[in-house]
This record gives structure tokens, C-alpha cells and sequence, in this order.
């Protein structure tokens, strides 16, 4: 059974960090593209972050350059997600999915970047 779940979510001041990750299961990790999608309230499902979990290629969206980091450990399965100099409109509901439109996506983890 294919199992994205994702963890490490939660509340930070503008300015913090996060690290996000993600366990998968159920199908070959290291032979896929994983991405990382979002959607704040009241907004469309956004395209973050992709990493090829083979090469490592990654990509990122232009307003998370340099502030995000997508990694993954193919002995774990796990795929990661470093956030840095988190600000107010990060704040959505984060999942790992194997499609890059957020297709076939785990449960999510919520970050709100707040004071």
C-alpha cells in the first residue's frame, strides 16, 4: 500500500525554521520525482519544491528560493523539507505528493507563521 505521511508542522514567529518531513512507503523512493505542495487557507493547492529522489535534481518555486531546502535519505524513504526565514504567506497546510499537481498526496502538516 502507497504511504506518503508527513510531520514536523506547527507554529513559528516570522523569521524561524522549520523542517518538514516525509515517510514513504509502498512503492520505490529512489526511482521517483517527490514534490512538496501547499494551500493556505482559502487559496488553490500550490507546486513548492521537487527533488528527483535518483539524481537529486531539485526545483523550487521562485518566492521559496533560497529560504527552502527539499532533500531526501533514500535509506529512510524520507523526504525533507528545510524551511529558513519562514514568513507570514508560508503559512498553508504542507503535503509531499508523487504528482507534482498534488496528486496522490498524504494527510499534510500544518505550518502558520505568526507573531
Amino acid at each position: 500500500q502507497v504511504q506518503l505521511v508527513e510531520s514536523g508542522g506547527g507554529l513559528v514567529q516570522p523569521g524561524g525554521s522549520l523542517r518538514l518531513s516525509c515517510a514513504a512507503s509502498g512503492f520505490t523512493f529512489s526511482r521517483n520525482w517527490i514534490h512538496w505542495v501547499r494551500q493556505a487557507p482559502g487559496k488553490r493547492l500550490e507546486w513548492v519544491s521537487s527533488t528527483d529522489c535518483g539524481s537529486g535534481s531539485t526545483v523550487y518555486l521562485d518566492s521559496v528560493k533560497g529560504r527552502f531546502t527539499i532533500s531526501r535519505d533514500n535509506a529512510k524513504n524520507t523526504l525533507y523539507l528545510q524551511m529558513n526565514s519562514l514568513k507570514p504567506e508560508d503559512t498553508a497546510l504542507y503535503y509531499c505528493a508523487r504528482d507534482r499537481n498534488g496528486g496522490r498526496r498524504g494527510q499534510g502538516t500544518q505550518v502558520t507563521v505568526s507573531s
